[in-house]
């Protein structure tokens, strides 16, 4: 089963266009221009979602966490 997650690589900001992309397993450069055209058409209510997918997608798990601590 596939995890909605930010990845840790291959981020701009947040890494939320990254993670729709490898959820959908598009490019994430087409999610990214369509984040931006969203932005501009809704007056700016995409860019609030996008604060929100920041704050309730979980970020990616290093695979080495529990030795960092």
């Amino acid at each position: 089963m596939r995890k909605l997650t930010r990845p840790r690589s291959g981020r701009m900001l947040a890494g939320v266009c990254a993670a729709i992309a490898d959820y959908f397993k598009i490019d994430a450069t087409l999610v990214r221009l369509g984040a931006v055209v969203l932005a501009v058409f809704t007056l700016g209510t995409a860019v609030v979602a996008y604060a929100a997918g920041w704050l309730l997608i979980p970020e990616e798990q290093d695979e080495h966490a529990a030795w960092n601590v």
